[in-house]
């Protein structure tokens, strides 16, 4: 029984990212971004649980994949397809009142929002390139599906909790969204080299870099709050950058 943990630990994964989803549908974002961090949380810990009890497998890696999909890949691309579509309705209503009703069509915009799906497209097959890729059993190619979710999901959480004045002129741009859902999709299978944070010893290091990342992030959280997670993103990309242009360099 005690070598099904990480399955189970992997199901919960799946459960959070399921009732995110249903929360997403209905619109409310806040609710359904909070059960994607529990997803993520649990993310972390099957991988860990597997390794300590020796009990990776076949069927817990594509478990892992399927949860990832639905709590890092489903959750965050209709999370995108409400935000679009709230930022596509307030661009008609300016547009209507620039120009005449008739002259305006609204017929194209309608399918604006399902722009967003292309994150749970882009999701996929980054998982399933990642399950038969041999070069990422100890870093990744290309950025993480729960590092995407989580820059995703930054834009409803500082909306409600970090709102200042021109912050929604900006997030809510229906350019700026679609600009980001492309940009996120092409980072998810980019062959980017990034490093990861799984530590197979503790000392300093080896892990010099891990340790750096985890410092930065807890100071970017405590001073940025919800604003830190876009940053952060930017900084992981870039000390993984530098980490292989020095190691390409000796």
């Amino acid at each position: 029984m005690i070598k099904q943990l990480p399955n189970i630990i992997t199901s919960l994964n799946l459960l959070c990212g399921s009732v995110a989803v249903l929360f997403a549908v209905s619109g409310d974002l806040i609710t359904a971004s909070f059960f994607v961090f529990f997803g993520i949380f649990f993310d972390f810990f099957d991988g860990l649980a597997a390794r300590l009890l020796d009990a990776q497998s076949d069927v817990g890696l594509e478990l892992d994949s399927l949860a990832d999909l639905i709590t890092s890949g489903l959750a965050p691309a209709i999370v995108m397809v409400q935000l679009l579509s709230e930022a596509t309705l307030g661009h008609h209503l300016i547009m209507t009142n620039l120009l005449s009703e008739a002259s305006w069509n609204s017929g194209i915009e309608s399918y604006v929002p399902f722009i967003g799906l292309l994150i749970a497209v882009a999701s996929a097959y980054r998982l399933a390139k990642f399950n038969v890729d041999t070069r990422q059993t100890t870093s990744f190619i290309g950025l993480p599906t729960p590092a995407n979710a989580l820059l995703i999901l930054s834009i409803p959480l500082m909306l409600h909790f970090q709102y200042f004045e021109g912050l929604e002129n900006v997030v809510l741009n229906p350019w700026v969204l679609i600009a980001l859902t492309v940009m996120s999709s092409l980072l998810l299978n980019a062959e980017i080299p990034l490093f990861a944070l799984k530590f197979k010893t503790w000392d300093i290091k080896s892990n010099i870099i891990r340790y750096v990342f985890i410092v930065v992030s807890l100071l970017a959280v405590f001073l940025l709050k919800f604003i830190a997670i876009p940053v952060l993103i930017g900084i992981y990309i870039i000390l993984s950058l530098l980490t292989n242009s020095k190691v390409q360099s000796k």
